[in-house]
């Protein structure tokens, strides 16, 4: 046979084009497993999110707070001031329709607030929240005993909220600091102070006499938090510290009975926290 006959033989291309066709089917073989692999109807689409941000505000008798002024009563009947206010807020849940709950967690879960201190005012959310209608919020006041762990904030503000180690560590809930006038009109200074408390063996306060530790903390819901996020919105959501409330309902909070010094003092912190239910609602969302 010639060379010019062999050459033009059909196995000869088929031979010399093998390469080509294996690779042909190959990347075939890649399509159709890339195309199995997609959900039916197609890629899922991007979930549609937004964010919240809250304003925090403080209000004495429905009115701002005007601070360094006896100008306030309690319903215990004790003229006083607010000179100081600070506390922390954590575990922000957001409940859906249906009951399912959203934890505020991504960047942080634990947020403090000074009322002297501008920034700490506004708690700008990082994480997305999931578009949608959301039936209420619930956050806890002060922090949870598995996180309220001492030294855990080493920068000011929050550092000088340490509860000392002796009286159960971690974190004060919450600092209202002021004066009141007692009974014989003479101007006596308070601290508010709320956080874990103690129990002593017998009638006297005494570090030595500590033997059990109470959790003070509590779960604070909000009525009328209910509120709608859209795709790429954020919602401003104002929450009130109504402070008088501290002070009443159910009980009226003496301070010419219980002192200006309550931290070692469990039964009045438990009366503080009792009042504390009804101490935040909110304002506007916008």
């Amino acid at each position: 046979m010639s060379r010019e006959g062999y050459s033009s033989h059909p196995y000869m291309h088929i031979s010399k084009n093998l390469p080509a066709i294996i690779l042909i089917v190959l990347w075939g073989l890649m399509l159709l497993t890339a195309c199995s692999d997609e959900p039916e109807g197609g890629a899922e689409p991007e979930p549609e999110t937004g964010h919240i941000k809250f304003a925090f505000t403080h209000n004495v008798d429905d009115q701002p707070i005007q601070l360094d002024r006896m100008m306030y009563v309690n319903s215990a009947g004790n003229p006083y001031e607010i000179n100081e206010v600070m506390y922390f807020i954590s575990d922000v849940i957001l409940y859906k329709e249906g009951g399912q709950g959203l934890l505020i967690d991504e960047w942080k879960d634990i947020h403090y607030i000074e009322l002297e201190i501008p920034s700490t005012l506004t708690w700008e959310v990082f994480d997305d929240i999931p578009a949608g209608t959301y039936d209420s919020i619930t956050f806890v006041f002060g922090i949870p005993e598995e996180k309220n762990e001492s030294f855990m904030f080493v920068n000011p503000p929050e550092d000088k909220m340490m509860w000392p180690d002796i009286l159960g560590g971690g974190y004060h809930y919450m600092m209202i600091n002021g004066k009141w006038q007692d009974e014989t009109e003479v101007e006596q200074f308070y601290n508010f102070h709320l956080g874990i408390g103690q129990l002593y063996k017998g009638d006297e306060i005494d570090f030595d006499s500590i033997y059990a530790y109470v959790q003070n903390y509590f779960t604070v819901s909000l009525p009328g938090s209910s509120f709608e996020l859209g795709k790429d919105q954020t919602r401003e959501i104002e929450i009130i510290m109504n402070i008088e409330s501290w002070f009443e309902t159910p009980h009226d909070f003496d301070f010419n009975y219980w002192g200006g010094a309550i931290m070692e003092i469990q039964p009045a912190m438990r009366m503080g926290i009792e009042n504390g239910h009804d101490v935040f609602s909110i304002g506007s969302i916008k």
